[in-house]
């Protein structure tokens, strides 16, 4: 498949090409780079000119730069432009404009990764979609989602983050969305906003991009919904609320976790509906009403989308559930795990204690005569000067009444850690490492493990080694 020409690539950026060439995708990484790609030479931590002459040796159909870097030949395949990063937004707008693709953007303080996956399931379903393979939703992930954008998408869902005021609106002119969502607004960035008004503002600005005649789509069970619905309703967009109270559209009325997956019932378009997700979480239920209205929105079959949803299951690091078998001749000594370690918010961490606490433990399996609920949980960052007390505030959660044990790492978590009855206190650690050494001590047969944090505190560590208690007992039978 051809996605860039470079006669292409040169209209849509006002560059100069050195070479001819046809690019099949669109890459910034040479670690993931696939022969035929266009590499885009972006500077971040490092220049990425310093990788050209790898990628072209790599296989890269060209590579997008603003000098010819050392090493690199004058006749090599280049596109040279006075600025990568704004040709990268060229590119992506020129993705944007020759396609048909009906497209839906994506934000909210929590849950936008997973919510844009259900869609990616939902209207894969029904259409060819496009979608990043990951969280770009920054000022670069975004405009490369789109440049990466075949002509023949049909459906393109596109996640749009922030760190600081004034970055969602510019990316939502970017992808021109005629379906724009805001998942949720919870404290998050604190130490770039004010207070969570702040952040509803800057969510909001998510509409300022959608096509004429668009649908804006926003929780309506938040104190900041008023925030939303003005917002929406400047932008000239149709407004569909969704939740659990009675003002919303889209309402949930009933919400049962069982098993491994979460049942609802919902009302819409005044009728009565049951759908279902193959993940436990009261919240992946919500923002699923989310993903049924813009179905509905585009004029989607409901049943298809529906049954679709129900075959969407949570990445890994997002609350992704496994079973760790800790013998490998009886099968009954297993521990179950939450994998949630890849970011996290006093919302997110609320979602996810409320799930470790509707999951059930096994009695009598292990050297403890029960089962127990233990929440691995680091620092949240970005909070600003709330960070102590937002932690703080997690012990009085109504569903730490469920979970056993409490283990804290890092000097934010302290807070939690301090303000935890005794018997559900665990162990604080500085940093992830040191916990990550104990979890052969500390965890049990019949135990369910939520393990949560910010990417940056590095949890993964203690999945890890939760995992690799499996790889012991294969070790030992071996």
């Amino acid at each position: 498949m051809t996605l860039w020409t470079s006669d292409e690539a040169a209209r849509a950026t006002g560059g100069r090409v050195s070479a001819p060439w046809t690019a099949g995708g669109v890459s910034i990484d040479t670690r993931s780079l696939a022969p035929g790609d266009l590499f885009v030479a972006l500077k971040a931590a490092r220049d990425g000119h310093e990788f050209v002459a790898d990628a072209l040796a790599k296989g890269a159909a060209a590579a997008l730069v603003d000098h010819i870097p050392e090493g690199v030949a004058e006749d090599a395949p280049l596109l040279i432009v006075d600025d990568v990063l704004g040709a990268l937004e060229a590119l992506g707008r020129a993705a944007r404009a020759r396609t048909a693709a009906r497209v839906v953007a994506v934000t909210g303080s929590v849950g936008k990764t997973s919510t844009k996956e259900m869609l990616r399931t939902v209207l894969g379903g029904q259409g060819r979609v496009h979608a990043a393979e990951a969280s770009y939703n920054n000022h670069w992930g975004v405009p490369l989602t789109l440049a990466r954008m075949p002509r023949e998408t049909e459906f393109a869902v596109i996640e749009i983050g922030m760190n600081h005021p004034g970055e969602i609106a510019p990316l939502s002119r970017l992808a021109r969305p005629h379906v724009g969502i805001v998942v949720i607004v919870a404290p998050a960035h604190l130490a770039a906003f004010e207070n969570v008004e702040g952040i509803a503002r800057e969510k909001a600005a998510i509409f300022d991009g959608l096509e004429p005649g668009g649908t804006a789509i926003l929780n309506g069970d938040l104190a900041v919904t008023p925030i939303l619905e003005a917002a929406a309703e400047r932008a000239g967009a149709s407004v569909i609320s969704f939740g659990e109270s009675a003002a919303c559209h889209h309402r949930a009325t009933d919400i049962r976790i069982s098993g491994t997956v979460t049942v609802a019932q919902m009302r819409a378009w005044r009728q009565k509906l049951l759908y279902k997700v193959a993940a436990q979480g009261r919240h992946f239920a919500v923002n699923a009403l989310a993903v049924i209205a813009c179905a509905g929105a585009l004029g989607l079959d409901l049943a298809t989308a529906i049954a679709d949803l129900a075959r969407w299951r949570p990445g890994a690091g997002r609350g992704q559930r496994e079973v760790i078998a800790l013998d490998a001749v009886d099968p009954q000594m297993r521990i179950e795990l939450i994998d949630d370690a890849y970011n996290a918010n006093p919302a997110s961490v609320g979602a996810s204690l409320e799930v470790l606490a509707a999951s059930m433990p096994e009695d009598g399996i292990g050297r403890i005569a029960h089962g127990r609920r233990i929440a691995y949980l680091g620092d949240m960052k970005e909070l600003g000067d709330t960070g102590a007390a937002l932690h703080a505030a997690l012990a009085d959660h109504p569903a730490m009444r469920e979970i056993d044990l409490v283990h804290c790492v890092g000097p934010l978590m302290r807070s939690l850690w301090e303000a935890l009855p005794r018997e559900k206190r665990g162990h604080w650690t500085e940093d992830a490492p040191a916990m990550a050494a104990r979890v052969a001590r500390d965890l049990d047969a019949g135990d369910v493990v939520l393990v949560k944090g910010s990417l940056s505190m590095g949890l993964g560590r203690i999945v890890d080694a939760i995992r690799k208690l499996r790889q012991g007992a294969a070790t030992a039978e071996a």
